[in-house]
């Protein structure tokens, strides 16, 4: 296939799943009709459908490349900017993995069939996160006296609990510093006390550090975990 048509059917693709994605966050799974779905991608349902076979089909593909994005995120970044990221856009609009995440939440405890096709999915993000706090154990970064996998499950879980407060449309005002709480939890306490001692910031939502010599909350944060620093 010439790259002229690669590319334009990568474009296609690309444009049908972002409109699903500003659908599925507006109007939920089932609210998500195909009438919806066409005005939301401004194309026809015989153009949408051509590419996956069903409206299942376009949401698992979504699930599934947000779920990879938030993969890339945490092995670069850690999963506390997985969270970071999802505050910058806390009503759910195109941008953020929030509203797919919410419907991915719902079918897990709805569809068990979805559950089955979900769990090979999800496993990448999973394996993002611990393999992020393996590393930064391995250099000294996190904490020694709790497992990975308890620190991965910690993350994960304040990544639940994120999404669950942002899904009522409760307040965000404090939750940078929340999370800033978190990666300090996460961080290796000597770690942390060489960080105050060097004067660095305790915000770390910018992700930088002033000490050449000390890993910064944000790198921490971006352990492996969906989300985990």
């Amino acid at each position: 296939m010439p790259r002229v048509s690669r590319d334009h059917l990568a474009a296609r693709r690309q444009q049908i799943l972002d409109g699903a994605r500003a659908c599925f966050t507006r109007f939920g799974y089932e609210g998500a009709t195909v009438r919806r779905l066409e005005e939301s991608t401004a194309l026809s349902r015989g153009a949408i459908f051509h590419h996956y076979r069903d409206k299942d089909a376009l949401f698992l593909a979504l699930a599934e490349q947000d779920a990879e994005r938030m993969a890339d995120v945490v092995a670069a970044q850690g999963l506390v900017q997985v969270m970071r990221e999802l505050l910058a856009h806390p009503d759910g609009d195109e941008r953020s993995w929030l509203g797919t995440r919410l419907e991915v939440s719902r079918r897990l405890r709805t569809d068990p069939e979805f559950q089955e096709r979900w769990r090979a999915r999800s496993a990448a993000l999973a394996a993002a996160t611990r393999a992020r706090l393996e590393r930064q154990a391995a250099a000294g970064a996190v904490r020694d006296d709790v497992p990975v996998p308890v620190l991965a499950r910690f993350l994960d879980l304040v990544l639940e609990g994120l999404v669950s407060h942002l899904a009522q449309g409760l307040p965000v005002d404090e939750l940078d510093a929340v999370l800033d709480l978190v990666e300090g939890a996460v961080r290796r306490q000597d770690t942390a006390s060489t960080g105050r001692r060097t004067g660095r910031s305790s915000n770390s939502s910018a992700g930088a550090s002033t000490s050449s010599t000390v890993t910064s909350p944000s790198t921490l944060a971006s352990c492996p975990q969906g989300s985990a620093k």
